[in-house]
């Protein structure tokens, strides 16, 4: 679901993030709390390398706020189409067509089918490599079932999708077809960068015309892209049983290495410059309007407190491990204390100085101070 995504950065351990916020009055206006709310609860439940992760959920008065990874490297789109000539070169877009891959074979293993793959959903982070973002069409598909839903952007859906035909997982496998041929090609296999088209004709393309294939492309790399844009999904690759596992099989991966790529033990063919912005035009920012002639009331409390559950446990427990909180908190707590039967003529120290951590947690009623430290506080006073 679109919002305003800003950095922030948590206090007591100084971690940074990526708030996304989403206004209240436009998700009321728009009927978008199902929608919010299935964004949210799927982040909770998939911890991925290769998807953005959900670490906080809270509100304020006027929005409520997703703290995902922060993602500086900016969004495929924008490198396809604005830093030289429009594409990659085929090692690069190989490169990011595994991790894609590792990437949907997590959601998959949750039984979640994503439905929005497309370059602008596809975001890098400091060191360059990849993770999906806006999980808002994504949905969880019950086991041995299909699910219906003609939901996507124009141009990466399926025929199936298109054609409002039941599916499990082959729009995804379609997506990350659209997305090697847009890297490698410089533009969609079915519009053009920029085209004036109607959406029927894109349609009509989708489902009837083959894609067209320059010299671009070697051997098997054009193999992996017809394979995994085939019109039928029964012959789809990805779609024929063995999942994921057959589409890292293909020839093109033969140089990846995907137990290390998945423990991001290889390095990437890019690497963001921690000085550039990679955006456009800092005007590209989407600017929302003020929301007129919605109010919100008592009846909007019960979402926003399914919404609203503070951290997620195991991003929250990676942040403390990664920021040494606990480290801290430890070394204070063995310190030595002054036993309450020493000699009395002795000078009484002054109380150890508790570090920052400590203090923070223990205002929160995390922590119990010890007896003898009152007896402390009590004798200088």
């Amino acid at each position: 679901m679109a919002g305003k995504v800003c950095a922030c950065q948590v206090r007591a351990t100084g971690k940074m993030y990526a708030c996304k916020k989403l206004e209240k009055k436009r998700i009321k206006r728009r009927k978008g709390e199902a929608m919010a709310l299935n964004e949210k609860r799927i982040l909770e439940k998939v911890h991925s390398r290769f998807v953005v992760s959900l670490c906080y959920t809270y509100q304020t008065k006027k929005s409520l706020c997703l703290v995902l990874t922060i993602m500086n490297g900016g969004d495929l789109k924008f490198h396809i189409y604005n830093l030289g000539d429009p594409g990659f070169e085929e090692q690069r877009a190989i490169f990011y067509a595994a991790e894609l891959c590792c990437g949907l074979e997590d959601l998959q293993r949750e039984r979640i089918v994503y439905r929005d793959l497309k370059p602008e959903n596809i975001l890098l982070d400091d060191h360059g490599h990849i993770r999906i973002s806006d999980l808002g069409l994504a949905l969880e598909v019950p086991e041995g079932e299909k699910i219906n839903g003609r939901v996507g952007t124009l141009g990466y859906m399926a025929p199936e999708v298109i054609n409002s035909e039941s599916y499990t997982f082959s729009p995804d496998w379609w997506g990350l077809g659209c997305l090697i041929y847009e890297m490698i090609e410089g533009r969609s296999p079915f519009k053009k960068y920029k085209e004036k088209v109607k959406r029927e004709e894109v349609e009509r393309r989708v489902k009837r015309e083959a894609e067209q294939y320059s010299e671009k492309f070697s051997e098997d790399a054009r193999s992996i892209c017809s394979m995994l844009l085939t019109k039928d999904p029964k012959q789809r690759l990805g779609c024929r049983g063995e999942g994921a596992a057959e589409v890292k099989g293909h020839p093109v991966f033969r140089d990846i290495n995907f137990r290390r790529l998945e423990a991001h033990m290889l390095d990437p063919p890019f690497h963001p410059d921690p000085q550039e912005v990679y955006c456009k035009d800092i005007l590209d920012i989407e600017q929302f309007s003020a929301v007129r002639g919605i109010h919100l009331d008592s009846t909007d409390s019960g979402f926003y407190s399914e919404f609203v559950t503070g951290c997620v446990s195991i991003p929250w427990q990676n942040e403390m491990i990664e920021s040494e909180c606990f480290k801290d908190i430890n070394e204070m707590e063995n310190e030595p204390v002054l036993e309450p039967d020493e000699k009395m003529d002795q000078q009484v120290p002054r109380p150890q100085k508790r570090g920052f951590f400590y203090r923070l947690f223990s205002r929160g009623g995390c922590f119990s101070v010890r007896s003898s430290e009152k007896k402390l506080v009590s004798s200088r006073r």
